[in-house]
């Protein structure tokens, strides 16, 4: 479900993979400001073993990070907002706003490297003397939206930490990044984060309570010019956790290299019957008012129901960023009816 930005056919067409690590003693540090407590570098070393299972040990804690911008977002929402200097991958539209996996971080406050599938400018990440570079990875050992032909040069400037992010229920990968910035000095216990988590708990109970009363048949999906993508709910981080809470996702029987989802034609894109559409909504992708010209999609049942929901098929791995996507799906839910 990564089409439209020109990502690999593995993740860039459906986007995820993994099996992250628990939480339990990942993180160590010695010395006063370690690896967790408040602000500033202390005069400790620092360390973090991420889902790589690689320990990255630094003389204090990271003061200049360079992110991935769904990573950034994630950090920033459990309390780290100085210390990203860098981000890459999709962050701001060509309008200049804040690209939807931007989240609340503050864009104009880090360096873009690059804001498309790619993208990455060695030498402007050089100039911003990084302590650390952050990703998800959805693919075992891959570093997302890390270019294949530049990752040498990459990963010789600074560290690197990969969070799973793909093959896990979404929680995972959630407590992994209050995990790590916890260790880069946020307060797990600040009323943003307690009051975040508390929200998305409350959301999924009542997700998982509506689909008791709801019973439909859901399909996440994703839309380019050429091609309809059917996603794996086997797969995908947010669809593994949705389904362990009760919804019903149309699962594709024959999925891509990389299992993420099928690839349909669109004279086959009315493959499988769903009550709701669980749309990609990121920006590379087509919306509902760009595929009326495309006659199978007019045909599906949903489509004709209006039953189409927006899907953010690339979460943002903190409370505050999935509270609104299990809200958004539970909503859709309740005001849909069965349709076969």
């Amino acid at each position: 479900m990564r089409q439209a930005r020109a990502l690999p056919l593995s993740r860039r067409g459906l986007l995820t993979a993994g099996g992250a690590l628990g939480l339990g003693a990942l993180v160590t540090a010695c010395g006063d400001n370690g690896g967790s407590g408040s602000g500033g570098d202390g005069g400790g070393s620092w360390s973090f073993t991420d889902d790589r299972k690689k320990k990255i040990s630094l003389d204090g804690r990271p003061q200049h990070i360079v992110a991935y911008i769904a990573a950034a977002a994630a950090l920033y929402d459990f309390g780290i907002e100085k210390q990203i200097t860098g981000v890459f991958g999709p962050t701001t539209l060509k309008n200049g706003k804040p690209d939807v996996q931007a989240g609340d971080f503050p864009v104009d406050r880090a360096t873009s490297l690059g804001n498309t599938w790619g993208q990455f400018n060695v030498e402007k990440y050089a100039s911003l003397s990084p302590d650390l570079l952050i990703t998800n990875m959805y693919d075992p050992g891959a570093l997302f939206y890390i270019p294949d032909d530049s990752k040498k040069k990459i990963l010789q400037l600074a560290p690197s930490a990969a969070i799973n992010t793909g093959r896990v229920s979404m929680l995972e990968p959630i407590k992994r990044y209050a995990a790590l910035a916890e260790a880069l000095g946020a307060d797990p216990k600040a009323k943003k984060v307690t009051d975040a988590k508390a929200r998305f708990e409350k959301a999924t109970e009542t997700l998982r309570k509506t689909i008791k009363s709801h019973k439909l048949k859901v399909m996440a999906c994703s839309a380019s010019a050429d091609l309809f993508y059917v996603s794996n709910p086997k797969v995908s981080a947010d669809l593994i956790y949705f389904s362990e809470l009760g919804v019903d996702f149309v699962v594709p029987e024959k999925p891509d290299k990389g299992g993420y989802f099928e690839s349909l034609s669109w004279e086959n894109a009315d493959k499988y019957d769903a009550d709701v559409l669980f749309l990609d909504n990121r920006t590379a992708t087509l919306q509902p008012g760009a595929l009326t010209s495309k006659p199978t999609w007019s045909k599906l049942a949903a489509v004709k129901a209006g039953q189409i929901t927006p899907w953010s098929s690339e979460p943002r791995f903190s409370y505050a960023g999935a509270a609104p996507l299990v809200e958004s799906l539970t909503k859709a839910i309740q005001d849909a009816k069965k349709l076969s």
